[in-house]
């Protein structure tokens, strides 16, 4: 067990039986894998990759088939581990009769907020999450972005140190995904460590500390958002006061003509385009 990792996950594998005669499916497969605690950590994969199992395994809502699990210390599914979480889910549903204000007290006494910090924990999250003043409203009236919002609400209202977003910004338009990219950034800001998943992979680049991309239920790369997107077999040279002449004339004679090299750095590509080559596509396709 890693007390220094939010989330450290040790030859996690999951098996389902599919079918009339129980064919074994590996969704997981011998995962390892360190979350360090204050980062926002990006975990990426095709459709049936195996991310989503990861997650619910993670939470405890699927058993494994083998491998081990701890949360901040903790070991997962615990009342220890689930107290320091707050989860959104991919299709969040709430009642839509509630209105925003009621769903985040309702999940803050479901927390195990203290009755007399409910109402300032309620109107905290609701402000993080840009919905002060839309909670009066029946979440029935609610556009996508603003259930994806009062999804967050609801999962951080018990002031949790470990947030977990699968796909916050699905269906959500570049407002609202921008919004809620700013209340990642004021999360981490505030010390949290945040696991998101999704397949918008220029806003991962844009907020993650670090990312992890699975393929058909294995890690096939994991470290720092700069480092993996390194282009370490290339160059970029940066001169200065470079003529039309030195230009033509390369490297070797750009001291003849007066340039100055100022720095050499790594080039970067997409997270987009690392996605890309990394992984064989959705088992969906």
């Amino acid at each position: 067990m890693t007390t220094a990792s939010a989330i450290s996950v040790q030859g996690l594998t999951k098996d389902f039986r599919v079918g009339l005669r129980g064919i074994k499916l590996r969704a997981v497969d011998n995962l390892s894998l360190e979350i360090p605690r204050g980062q926002v950590f990006g975990l990426l994969g095709p459709n049936g990759c195996g991310k989503s199992t990861t997650l619910k395994i993670v939470l405890g809502l699927v058993p494994a088939t083998a491998g081990s699990i701890s949360i901040l210390g903790f070991p997962s599914a615990t009342s220890e581990a689930r107290q320091r979480t707050g989860f959104l889910p991919e299709a969040p549903y709430f009642h839509k009769f509630l209105t925003g204000r009621e769903l985040v007290q309702y999940c803050a006494r479901l927390s195990g907020v203290p009755s007399d910090q409910v109402n300032d924990a309620v109107e905290a999250s609701l402000d993080l999450a840009a919905m002060t003043e839309a909670a009066s409203r029946p979440i029935g009236t609610y556009s996508k972005g603003m259930l994806q919002r009062i999804g967050l609400a609801q999962a951080i209202v018990h002031d949790p140190e470990l947030v977990i977003l699968d796909e916050p910004t699905a269906g959500v338009d570049p407002v609202g995904s921008a919004a809620i990219g700013r209340m990642i950034n004021a999360m981490r800001a505030k010390g949290k460590t945040i696991v998101l998943c999704s397949h918008l992979l220029g806003q991962v680049e844009q907020v993650c500390d670090r990312v992890a991309i699975m393929d058909r239920g294995r890690l096939v790369l994991e470290g720092r958002v700069d480092e993996v997107l390194a282009q370490r077999d290339r160059h970029v040279i940066t001169v200065e006061g470079l003529t039309p002449q030195a230009r033509e004339a390369a490297e070797a004679a750009l001291a003849a003509h007066g340039a100055k090299v100022t720095s050499i750095t790594h080039p970067r590509r997409s997270l987009e385009d690392l996605f890309r080559a990394l992984v064989t596509g959705s088992r969906d396709a």
